[in-house]
């Protein structure tokens, strides 16, 4: 079991040694906001780091998105997947699976709010063909909290020196992507 404390505690510490102008934490009314127009609550350790460490701007490469607007936030790129998806015949984003960082190339890591652990989930567009996007879906880690002792390690995928590492956990296909994109959930 992890220390949810101490975790929040150590991605705060690498987040200021990393920016020197972090954002300021989330509070209450801006997390229940940006649930209220996601329609879901956050992950709690998500919700978390938002309201205990910053509103965005820390984590691997391009680092977190703050929650809510103006340029890219959380609930925006949320909201966009989302449209495109919703009446589509073949939708490309599921439901309480919300955006955190932007990897760059319309790829994502996002967060699955419903799941327990909050597994962090790899959208990567790369293999889209036409019809189905599951074969876009990616389970980069099983929960948040391993995802981010991941990053604290500097052990993830997407590190500089990766490529140069056997012992790298690379994302492997998101078994649920064809249940959750049909039924919209």
């Amino acid at each position: 079991m992890i220390d949810a404390d101490a975790l929040v505690r150590r991605v705060a510490l690498r987040a200021a040694s990393e920016n020197d102008e972090l954002p300021a934490p989330a509070d209450d009314a801006r997390i229940a906001e940006a649930e209220r127009q996601l329609g879901t609550a956050l992950h709690p350790l998500l919700a978390r780091l938002y309201r205990e460490v910053a509103d965005g701007g820390y984590g691997p490469d391009y680092r977190l998105l703050p929650l809510l607007g103006p340029g890219a936030s959380v609930v925006g790129e949320y909201l966009a997947r989302r449209a495109a998806s919703v009446g589509a015949e073949h939708p490309e984003w599921p439901e309480r699976v919300v955006p955190i960082l932007t990897w760059g190339c319309g790829m994502y890591a996002g967060v699955d709010c419903r799941a327990e652990d909050g597994q962090v989930l790899l959208f990567e567009p790369n293999p889209y063909g036409g019809g189905s996007w599951a074969p876009c879906w990616f389970l980069d880690s099983t929960g948040l909290a391993a995802w981010l002792e991941t990053w604290l390690a500097g052990t993830g995928w997407f590190e500089e020196d990766a490529c140069d590492r056997d012992d790298v956990a690379e994302p492997q296909p998101w078994e649920e992507a064809e249940g959750r994109l049909s039924s919209g959930v």
